[in-house]
């Protein structure tokens, strides 16, 4: 392959992931949603496997964080297990270390006696030391240091073995931190920024924010790959894993960014009809939306709001547009000053009850509201039995013998 436009032989390959939170619940969606959300995190993990051997890489190194609790439901760790069962590899070590949300205590699913870790392929190594030091080849070593608790002031990487003189192997780190210039993250075991210089690492893996994020110093990159699934709206960069390709001669490794995540996390603001028909008409299949609806309408529009917020979310009878739907409509404002929403040919006597509601609809407070939601019901049954009206077949004229 071409590194730095030149031809150069590599030295070794491996997969950097982290932040799986498998098991994660999601309390603030509604309840037939929270399933695929919590089942995606598992599948992003298959699709990471399946990248390893796509790519042929010579190892798999998770940086924390990879279970959402220290003991986490059967059902998450068992699911791992069918992963790793799927794949027979013997050459290519996996390396599972404890995060801060999954920390290494003795009755957590990383203790030596729980059924999770006596399942476990002989491949998959648990980072239960820290001293943990492997060799992954003959021309690079792996050293890593887990998480005992879920939050800490010491730096892990300072536990990593500084590079002796003739040392000439592949040094790699693995850690579960947060470096000190991360605006905006809680500092738990901070790590110095120049950690891979200090301990004379070529590469020092690292996991704990959900964004993919390089800091390339003089020496050797330090990286954050972040979650292979999104979580929150707010996590930038996050759904992807990093490939490492190391050269020989001890040069600067390539970092290639993957994505890997199904879930698009997306925050759309709509200020008019305009805009929201025009996401409606767009592929968000895959797509978790929180749509948030900032505009004044109509009687006969917040009747249109409804059908598309039901296109977008879906029922019994059909699937949704969007993957995942969270409305929120504190901002929709309803006007009835619109004389036109309504037929004119109409009964007097419910012409006279919309004048009222339109009338009462004008007023602020909790009987405005109310009234202002009963011309929308009313124009929707209206405009439902006018429908089925134009619907229904003519009935024939004559009768027999004409």
């Amino acid at each position: 392959m071409k590194i730095d436009g030149e031809d150069q032989d590599v030295a070794l390959k491996i997969l950097h992931t982290a932040d799986w939170h498998l098991g994660q619940s999601f309390p603030g969606f509604e309840a037939e949603d929270q399933p695929k959300l919590t089942q995606a995190r598992i599948e992003a993990v298959d699709k990471l496997l399946g990248l390893a051997e796509s790519h042929a890489v010579d190892a798999v190194l998770c940086a924390g964080d990879l279970f959402d609790e220290p003991a986490p439901q059967e059902q998450w760790w068992r699911e791992l297990l069918k992963l790793f069962g799927r794949r027979k590899w013997t050459q290519r070590p996996v390396f599972l270390l404890p995060g801060n949300h999954d920390p290494l205590r003795p009755n957590s699913v990383w203790a030596a006696d729980h059924p999770f870790r006596r399942s476990l392929p002989a491949w998959v190594h648990v980072v239960d030391r820290d001293d943990f030091e492997f060799a992954i080849s003959q021309d690079a070593v792996l050293y890593a240091v887990p998480c005992r608790s879920r939050a800490g002031a010491d730096d892990p990487t300072s536990r990593i073995p500084q590079r002796t003189p003739g040392d000439s192997r592949i040094r790699i780190g693995l850690a579960h931190g947060t470096t000190f210039d991360a605006k905006g993250h809680q500092m738990n075991f901070p790590v110095a920024r120049n950690a891979a210089e200090q301990r004379g690492l070529d590469y020092l893996a690292l996991g704990d924010t959900h964004g993919f994020r390089e800091y390339p110093p003089k020496i050797a990159p330090t990286v954050y790959p972040g979650t292979p699934e999104p979580t929150t709206f707010d996590e930038m960069d996050a759904g992807s894993a990093a490939i490492i390709f190391f050269p020989r001669h001890r040069r600067m490794p390539l970092i290639h960014k993957e994505r890997v995540a199904r879930w698009k996390w997306m925050d759309k603001r709509c200020s008019s009809m305009e805009e929201l028909e025009d996401l409606r008409g767009q592929d968000l299949k895959d797509c978790v939306l929180r749509l948030t609806l900032a505009m004044e309408v109509s009687v006969s529009e917040r009747a249109r709001v409804d059908e598309i917020l039901e296109e977008l979310k879906g029922n019994e009878a059909r699937v949704g547009r969007a993957g995942v739907l969270c409305e929120n409509l504190d901002e929709l404002q309803v006007s009835v000053r619109d004389a036109g929403d309504f037929h004119r040919d109409l009964p007097d006597v419910l012409n006279a009850a919309i004048a009222n509601l339109r009338s009462r609809g004008e007023q602020a407070g909790e009987d405005g509201e109310t009234a202002r939601e009963a011309l929308v019901l009313l124009y929707k049954t209206l405009a439902e039995e006018r429908s089925q009206t134009a619907g229904a077949p003519h009935a024939r004229s004559g009768g027999a013998g004409q």
